[in-house]
């Protein structure tokens, strides 16, 4: 488990990156 989570850290999964566009995007029509 501690090496799947180290090995996890070193690239962005695609439920990740979905997430970081997401609050990306929820920010932007904040401003």
């Amino acid at each position: 488990m501690e090496n799947y989570m180290k090995k996890n850290q070193k690239g962005f999964t695609l439920i990740e990156l979905l997430v970081v566009i997401a609050i990306i995007g929820i920010l932007a029509s904040m401003l």
